[in-house]
């Protein structure tokens, strides 16, 4: 018989608290996406850079939701990667909106750092990346 090498257990990120950050990232990507279709849509002209952005925010919340439910220490590394990236952006768009509001005629997920959305777009990639960085290989209990 050839003697077959055991792949490692893939490490499940949504058991626990990994479960809420998955109701909560599709929540998101349900709220960002549909709310930029609709105004890309029907007033791109009006905020294109605001329509824009949330968008991008929609793409990265569906990755994330992704990474967590596919679990897997490849698709952890990518989605604190991409928690990172998306935590960049609320501080980024957040303090853009507050110093320069002209530049936004129209809110985008981001604006005000989430303040739109109960603040949860700035809350949800710092607990994320505690979760992810806690769900490592051999590390939860």
């Amino acid at each position: 018989m050839p003697v077959t090498e055991e792949k490692p257990a893939r490490t499940r990120l949504i058991s626990g608290p990994g479960m809420l950050l998955v109701w909560l990232y599709g929540v998101m990507v349900v709220g960002a996406v549909s709310r930029s279709v609709v105004q890309i849509a029907t007033e791109f002209d009006k905020a294109p850079l605001a329509y824009s952005l949330s968008a991008v925010a929609g793409l990265v919340y569906g990755f994330i939701t992704y990474s967590l439910v596919r679990g897997g220490e490849t698709a952890r590394k990518a989605a604190l990667v991409c928690c990172a990236a998306e935590l960049v952006g609320v501080l980024t768009v957040g303090t853009w909106t507050l110093v320069d509001p002209s530049a936004f005629p129209d809110a985008t997920v981001w604006s005000d750092y989430g303040m739109g959305y109960l603040f949860i777009p700035v809350l949800l990639p710092v607990t994320a990346m505690f979760w992810l960085r806690k769900a490592r290989t051999g590390e939860r209990s």
